[in-house]
């Protein structure tokens, strides 16, 4: 068991894949070896037979895992097919998913063309069967005529296409490429775990032709059944506030939850009671088998052909399984189903195991189904809390009291193991606790699991009972808003490294285990370092840069031995997601850094459009920016407008602002924000870097004609590699080592522009472009080389562009 985990966990360390004959070899070995076990044919000591039995389990999870993944990616999008318009025919799989003007939805294909008829290639193009497609609002159309007819209370949730429906569309896919940065959320390893091998849109143009339904048909009813449910809670609840937790609950549409409510559970800590996880299949399981077992006891005759215990565990599964069909199938649903199949199996059987193989075992039937769980911190905080529980539990004394006060303080007593144990954890998958945590899941717990979720799945029945759900919603965000707003009501502490942060989990769960105080007391070594851990910064008087893969804008962070600068907020992605929420945020507190400075180069959304998160996370940062005076960035903090001239050392580091001059704000009212884009060199006297916003030719030749010395070893290059931008002179004058280009993958600019990136070339310049290399990495101490996330931390499912 042990050891196919390990197996499985190896393979997942893989920057390729192997042909899948040798993971079939590796497969096939350990199925020999397995016989051999059996039949005594192993050494007759012990240590050396779990040895053997230890490196056959690795053989076939490693084998298993690595021939699973060969197989997936057979399915993938072929490069040549990015980009081009085509024809498919399919059906919506899934329920869609609603956002500020457009859906997205998985897609089942059943065939696929060229768009274009008159296409060189007579051979139809070969698509993998499951797409992931988003629909937006373009031109009206068949959006505005569904908008048209939605009632009120769904406006901006309504989309022309439906679960189960049968279409005909024009589309441009591409390969699954997200955003990669240290400690940050894999999108493509998502994707690759559901199975969905592109991503594209419809094209819905007026040049396009329009989307044409086939109709509709019987598969994907339950699909069909969340969607209309969804809805008519919509229909019901006119507040869309606590309409969307309501929906989040019975069909686990987690996009239904507004983002500010998100931001409230996670710094309440009960962000997994608001979705379906595990736990709640669980509890859901425990009240079926429970409801199950009391029915049969009701009839002698059942009792008779089988035992009331049994008749439980079955029906509490079955029923966990419906729940979790109904709720989207999600992977944390079917990780909980599979863990309470193989627990159930055993009690089926007879088998009385000791906790940790009863344990083991659940993990290894999950690993074996889905490998790629070992990935996700959801896997590891649900299998962490079950076996802390369980090894809290398991010296239990005899004749313990069993009043419902005595039950009452085993919960607190549990509730506390897992939270203590789980926080090194916690702190390595997400870099934050809740101070709160405790209080708010003593209240949350309860009463979303016996009180909130009971009514919103009632409701499926009688639709009136979700307006008693919406107001038991309402009472509980009350209570978690107050918490939430409390003064340190959530820490946060930078990423320890790995075994820090599992020498933390083993000192909780030392300290929770029912052991003398003398033996507990031994968990302090352990758990301490995780909590103590600082993340190492530059020397003084060196400095390094990190440019975050943020997609198409900018964003990078400038540090030195005690302060940090940060050099624009990336974009705005949509009205519920942006650069700084999803990226920056969580990457300057997995760092540990506290910002001294925000530095907005000029408005534009693709530089700002994260900057409102970042600032009420650093609300101690100052900022500088030309944008103007009365803009809401500006409200309540320190501000001031960047000019020519302003220098400030911090640990030996020159920062010194070359543009704009005072001047160029009057030049053209109102000024073309690009024009008084904030450039910003940093040096140290032996290296230095040059920051140059989206300046454009015209500004470039200004600041070579007013700076004799611009020499840097770094340059980020203007306006993303923008055609109006890195002219010839400015790239003489500057004669960077290495220049950062931070554009989005395959972005509807063509950034960087190919005769910008010859002008690179022609001069021996190492182009850094952000979706080829991920975050990039520069150090002042070694000015000569970049270090990329995608390839320092290359997994194999991650995608590796042409």
């Amino acid at each position: 068991m042990a050891g196919s985990v390990l197996g499985a966990a190896l393979q997942l360390q893989q920057a390729a894949l192997w042909p899948w004959l040798v993971y079939a070899c590796l497969l096939a070995a350990a199925c020999g070896a397995w016989l051999c076990l059996r039949a005594r044919w192993a050494p007759p000591a012990l240590w050396l037979h779990l040895t053997l039995a230890l490196c056959v389990g690795a053989m076939a999870g490693s084998g298993l895992a690595g021939w699973r993944a060969t197989a997936y990616a057979a399915n993938a999008l072929s490069p040549a097919l990015e980009g081009r318009d085509l024809l498919l025919v399919g059906r919506v799989a899934s329920m869609p998913q609603h956002g500020a003007g457009g859906s997205r939805f998985a897609f089942e294909v059943e065939s696929a063309h060229w768009a274009d008829a008159g296409a060189a290639d007579p051979d139809p193009p070969r698509v993998p069967s499951r797409v992931s497609l988003a629909w937006y609002a373009q031109g009206g159309g068949l959006w505005a005529r569904a908008a048209a007819e939605a009632p009120p209370s769904a406006a901006g949730r309504t989309a022309p296409v439906h679960a189960g429906e049968r279409w005909r569309m024009v589309v441009r896919l591409r390969a699954p490429h997200g955003s990669l940065n240290p400690h940050g959320f894999d999108h493509e390893l998502r994707m690759w775990e559901q199975g969905e091998h592109a991503s594209g849109q419809v094209r819905n143009g007026a040049r396009d032709p329009p989307p044409e339904r086939l109709g509709s048909g019987w598969r994907h009813p339950v699909e069909r059944l969340r969607e209309t449910v969804r809805d008519a809670v919509f229909e019901q609840i006119e507040e869309p506030r606590r309409a969307g937790v309501i929906a989040a609950l019975v069909t686990g549409d987690q996009r239904a939850i507004e983002r500010s409510d998100w931001d409230i559970f996670r710094a309440t800590g009960v962000a997994h009671l608001m979705s379906i996880s595990g736990l709640h299949i669980t509890m859901f399981a425990w009240l079926a088998a429970l409801a199950v077992g009391a029915l049969w006891r009701c009839s002698a005759r059942l009792m008779l052909r089988w035992p009331a215990q049994h008749a439980a565990i079955v029906g509490g599964l079955l029923l966990a399984t419906l729940y979790a069909l109904f709720s989207g199938w999600g992977l944390p649903s079917q990780r909980t189903v599979l863990m309470l199949g193989a627990i159930g199996l055993l009690r089926l059987t007879g088998r009385r195991w000791p906790w940790p193989f009863v344990w083991l075992s659940a993990c290894a039937v999950v690993v074996a189904v889905d490998p790629w769980a070992l990935m996700q911190a959801g896997f590891w905080l649900s299998f962490v809390a079950v076996g802390v529980l369980f090894a809290a539990e398991g010296a239990a004394p005899a004749g313990a009291p069993t009043g419902i006060g005595a039950r009452l303080l085993r919960l607190l007593r549990e509730q506390w193991i897992v939270t203590l144990a789980l926080t090194p954890l916690t702190l390595l998958l997400f870099q934050q606790v809740s101070a709160v945590g405790l209080l708010a899941n003593a209240i949350a717990i309860p009463w979303v699991t016996l009180v909130v979720t009971p009514l919103a799945m009632l409701g499926v029945v009688v639709p009136s009972l979700w307006h008693l759900a919406a107001g038991s919603v309402q009472a509980l965000l009350a209570v978690l808003e107050w918490l939430a707003g409390l003064p340190f009501a959530t820490l946060s502490m930078p990423a320890p490294p790995l075994w820090m942060a599992a020498a933390g989990v083993a000192g909780g769960v030392l300290l929770a285990m029912r052991l003398p105080w003398t033996l507990r007391a031994l968990g302090l070594p352990l758990l301490l370092p995780a909590l103590l851990w600082q993340a190492p910064r530059p020397a003084a008087g060196e400095f390094d840069l990190l440019a975050a893969d943020i997609g198409q804008g900018s964003a990078l962070l400038v540090r030195t031995a005690t302060h940090s600068l940060l050099y624009d907020a990336g974009p705005r992605y949509s009205l519920e997601s942006d650069a700084g929420q999803r990226v920056l945020v969580p990457l300057l507190r997995a760092l540990g850094e506290r910002l001294d400075t925000v530095l907005l180069s000029h408005r534009d959304s693709d530089h700002t459009g994260g900057a409102a998160a970042v600032l009420a996370a650093q609300p101690q940062a100052t900022l500088l920016s030309s944008i103007e005076d009365g803009h809401p960035l500006k409200s309540g903090r320190a501000a001031r407008r960047c000019e020519a001239g302003q220098r400030w050392t911090w640990d030996g580091v020159d920062f010194e602002v070359l543009h704009p001059q005072a001047g160029d704000y009057t030049a053209f009212v109102p000024p073309k924000p690009n024009s008084i884009s904030c450039v910003l060199r940093i040096g140290n006297g032996r290296t230095a870097a040059l920051l140059a916003g989206d300046i454009e030719r015209l500004q470039e030749m200004a600041l070579v004609a007013r700076r004799s010395e611009l020499r840097a070893d770094v340059l980020l290059v203007p306006h993303h590699g923008s055609r109006t931008s890195s002219s010839a002179l400015l790239l003489d004058a500057v004669r960077p080592r290495i220049a950062l280009v931070q554009a989005g993958w395959r972005n509807r600019f063509g950034h960087p522009a190919e005769e910008v990136v010859g002008r690179y070339r022609e001069r021996g310049i190492a182009l850094v472009e952000s979706s080829r290399c991920g975050a990039a990495t520069w150090s002042s101490s070694d000015p000569g080389s970049v270090k990329c996330q995608r390839h320092e931390g290359r997994r194999y499912w991650n995608h590796v562009p042409p």
